[in-house]
């Protein structure tokens, strides 16, 4: 009805969605290793353990079998989903996508760690501290440029007291 070849893929898909496949994939092929194919599988080993009892009662060995995979699937995913809770996984899968996602517009590479530390804090810390420098250079030589202004009005202040002197002293004379 859409008259398209279907819905477009408008991004891949978030690390949530990706764990849960891979999570249901484990389970299948889980599930699928315990039920065995043919003669030589998981069921065998089982009946091997429990002989006797398959002697005795081989259909409901093998429905025991049967829930005992039911069951140890259901409580795979239930574990699963607790430890999904407990460390909030979705929401730090997504985050970690907005992460990403944001990374991507950044044109510097992000750091990463060589886990030699002192490396990783020269590394870190070199930029910042160049650029410290870099400031402190202009400040002091703005700094610098302040105090020949200065110095220079100082002179020429000493210069006309000198001269002020030298005109008093003229002046009284004069006046003597």
């Amino acid at each position: 009805a859409d008259g398209g070849d279907g819905p477009a893929l408008s991004a891949a898909p978030g690390r949530a969605q990706v764990f849960a496949t891979v999570v249901d994939t484990f389970l299948e092929k889980l599930v699928a290793a315990g039920r065995g194919g043919g003669s030589e599988g998981s069921y065998q080993r089982f009946v091997h353990c429990y002989r006797c009892f398959y002697n005795l009662q081989p259909q409901l060995t093998r429905s025991i079998y049967d829930q005992f995979i039911s069951q140890l699937q259901v409580s795979i995913k239930e574990e699963i989903q607790e430890v999904k809770n407990e460390g909030n996984l979705e929401g730090l899968f997504s985050s970690l996508d907005k992460i990403v996602e944001e990374a991507k517009d950044r044109e510097e590479p992000a750091w990463r760690p060589s886990g030699i530390p002192e490396q990783d804090v020269r590394s870190a810390l070199v930029p910042y501290l160049l650029k410290h420098r870099s400031h402190l250079r202009r400040a002091l030589s703005k700094k610098e440029e302040e105090n020949r202004k200065v110095a220079e009005a100082v002179l020429m202040g000493r210069d006309r007291i000198a001269e002020l002197q030298q005109l008093i002293q003229a002046r009284q004379q004069a006046w003597q």
